[in-house]
């Protein structure tokens, strides 16, 4: 889903000089997963106000840092 060059920037950036095109795949997903499921329960935070659009506060509230 999220792409590959994206994953080995995320890595890199975290001060990380050689990772094995493995870790990144099994890094993306995770990711992936991760975000998947935090759609999911921002979208019911959404629906449990009564509305059809995913907002900022459902991201927040769903991830635990409202």
């Amino acid at each position: 889903m999220l792409p590959i060059a994206a994953m080995a920037r995320v890595i890199r950036k975290a001060g990380v000089k050689r990772v094995s095109a493995d870790a990144i795949k099994e890094l993306e997903k995770t990711v992936s997963g991760l975000a998947i499921e935090l759609a999911s329960d921002s979208a019911e935070m959404a629906r449990h106000a009564g509305r059809k659009t995913i907002k900022k506060e459902d991201i927040l509230l769903a991830s635990g840092k409202a």
